[in-house]
């Protein structure tokens, strides 16, 4: 795998996907991107549509920050969408690149024209106990989850309610029918790849030669 295979493994994710890997419901994901709290980096615009929520590496390291403060230090909503407000000139990076704190279920950062720490929304001077934001290695986490067993290699199964009852490649969501609509369009092999790169050669290839033999 090349370097950018496997940046490319890590830059995308599902709703049910960044359910796992952050801990944020998807109901809950939703319900921001609906109120435009915290958008998907690649939503479509017509969000009816199935995976009209796609989400980046950055995002879910975002959201993982974001977690810890509404979920689990119980800082409100309202209080959030007022620091994201206050410090709107910094766009998302905000929950990225900020080092954050909580006192008392309001959000402190360094200012550094007063060298002093303050609550993001009042303005007021504190002394607080940082809350410290741990993402860990969501790398190690990304290709953990993304890993199928040796027996869905180049194997299809159709369960319900996944890809609208298609066949798919087996621990995939991907569609057998896709894979064929790209090599009818002139994709080879390591072309699909790029474009699928969870899957391997021997599922492009099996899914091919399924499609030929329907």
């Amino acid at each position: 795998m090349d370097k950018r295979d496997s940046e490319t493994i890590v830059s995308a994710f599902t709703e049910e996907q960044v359910e796992r890997l952050t801990g944020i419901s998807k109901r809950q994901l939703r319900y921001w991107d609906r109120i435009n709290f915290f958008a998907p980096s690649m939503g479509f615009e017509d969000r009816n549509l199935p995976y009209s929520r796609i989400y980046s590496f950055r995002d879910i390291v975002c959201l993982k920050v974001l977690d810890r403060l509404r979920n689990e230090a119980k800082v409100s909503l309202a209080h959030l969408r007022g620091v994201k407000d206050k410090l709107s000139h910094l766009g998302d990076d905000l929950w990225l690149k900020t080092t954050l704190y909580v006192l008392n279920k309001k959000v402190v950062i360094d200012n550094p024209e007063t060298s002093a720490k303050e609550e993001v929304v009042s303005g007021q001077g504190v002394f607080q106990i940082p809350l410290k934001i741990v993402t860990g290695d969501l790398k190690n986490a990304v290709l953990q989850s993304r890993k199928r067993d040796d027996s869905d290699i180049g194997h299809f199964e159709k369960k319900k309610g996944i890809a609208r009852n298609q066949l798919v490649i087996s621990g995939t969501r991907i569609p057998v029918r896709s894979i064929k609509a790209f090599a009818e369009a002139g994709y080879s092999v390591a072309e699909i790849l790029r474009e699928y790169p969870t899957l391997t050669e021997k599922d492009v290839k099996a899914a091919i030669e399924y499609e030929e033999a329907a």
